[in-house]
């Protein structure tokens, strides 16, 4: 599928961008997928709130509930490559996953009842997935929950833990995986809920990371008590619910190019001003021979972002489409950043807040953060398997 961009795309860019230049809450002061300060969030839920009131976000939603069915299929991506591209705040939580599973599989009361408030950003929502023993494996979770009564009083009772979950001291809903039939095999057996975060038996406890912010937490889930009415899709096959809305929500690829861009334009800013043995940078061969070599990936990765949005658009993807862009984008990521210290030879060891550090140590949380993409959405070594398995259908490993 070729993606032309047509003048009435052009039109929907231009009217974004100013929208964004007008409203975005400011420009987010580390990168990645990172938690604001709590200090922020009112003012990141009013612009989350504009963008659905404006139309720029929940764009493939059924109408009824604020979607726009006649939409070029493009426009979402335009929306979140201008976010991008402005290093303003996105959205912040899971309420794109979230919204994914309730059109698709949720009831008319659920989607009632939690749409309008995620359109609002009433509700902020977290994905409450991972486990310490289940994060690329995540078949493998454990988190129980049991059905106790019958009938509109029936509740499930959950057990268990969840980690590495982003913005869950901001969460006020949760996309949640349980278990709820210990015997079956492990793809399924698994329930998926709409979990209250402020429920009794919900701790939240924010983990420190390298980088000195906590972007990310832990959830332990002591007798937590969830309404039967809260079970989204049906009991036992809460492994297909997650699956398809990890599949509906894929228009943040398109960040991913504008990100790789502006980072490299500001890597070549940074070896023309930084020096070697009194030299700039930009004049050392070695330099720019290896700022060739990543001027090269970006625009690759910017290819198979468009090969893999194409494929999407067609319905035409491939198992190893995601997987190869998670890991190429990652590991390019991770260079980038690594560069960005590098180029800055002793001062690389300076960090945020230190009045020397080149862009307040911004490329020093860059590359301290950069490993975790790495990791998430699937650690690349496990992502590698399935491209080979899934994709080129090598044999399997020994399990």
């Amino acid at each position: 599928m070729r993606l032309e961009i047509t003048p009435e795309l052009e039109e929907f860019r231009g009217r974004v961008r100013e929208f964004v230049a007008e409203h975005a809450p400011g420009t987010k002061k580390h990168a990645g997928v990172r938690a604001p300060d709590p200090e922020l969030m009112p003012a990141i839920r009013e612009w989350t709130a504009k963008l659905y009131s404006a139309g720029y976000l929940g764009i493939n939603w059924p109408a009824e509930y604020g979607g726009r069915p006649d939409a070029h299929p493009l426009e979402s991506f335009i929306v979140n490559e201008e976010i991008a591209r402005a290093r303003t705040w996105p959205p912040i939580g899971a309420a794109a996953l979230a919204s994914a599973a309730l059109i698709e599989f949720g009831t008319t009361e659920q989607r009632e009842r939690f749409l309008p408030r995620i359109r609002s950003c009433a509700d902020v929502w977290c994905q409450l997935f991972s486990e310490p023993g289940a994060g690329s494996d995540l078949a493998a979770l454990q988190t129980r929950a049991r059905r106790e009564g019958e009938g509109e009083d029936a509740v499930f009772v959950l057990d268990g833990q969840k980690v590495w979950t982003t913005n869950g001291q901001h969460a006020d809903m949760g996309f949640l995986l349980a278990r709820t039939d210990r015997d079956a095999p492990k793809h399924r057996g698994i329930t998926a809920f709409a979990l209250d975060m402020r429920s009794p038996g919900v701790d939240i406890r924010p983990l420190r990371e390298i980088t000195g912010t906590t972007d990310f937490n832990e959830v332990f889930l002591d007798e937590v008590r969830i309404p039967v009415a809260n079970v989204i899709g049906t009991v036992n096959q809460g492994w297909k619910v997650a699956m398809s809305s990890l599949a509906h929500e894929r228009s943040g690829v398109a960040a991913r190019g504008v990100e790789m861009m502006a980072a490299l334009d500001e890597l070549f800013e940074l070896a023309e001003h930084t020096s070697i043995s009194g030299v700039p940078a930009l004049q050392d061969s070695a330099t720019r021979q290896t700022l060739g070599e990543l001027a090269a990936r970006v625009h690759v990765n910017a290819a198979m972002n468009n090969l893999a949005r194409s494929r999407m658009l067609s319905g035409t993807e491939q198992p190893a489409d995601a997987p190869l862009g998670k890991i190429f984008f990652s590991e390019l990521n991770y260079d980038l950043a690594a560069f960005g210290v590098c180029l800055q030879g002793t001062d690389g060891l300076l960090t945020e807040a230190d009045p020397r550090s080149v862009a307040d140590g911004w490329w020093q949380d860059a590359h301290l953060y950069s490993r975790a993409y790495t990791i998430a959405g699937g650690a690349n070594e496990i992502l590698r398997t399935q491209v080979a398995e899934r994709g080129l259908g090598l044999p399997r490993d020994p399990r």
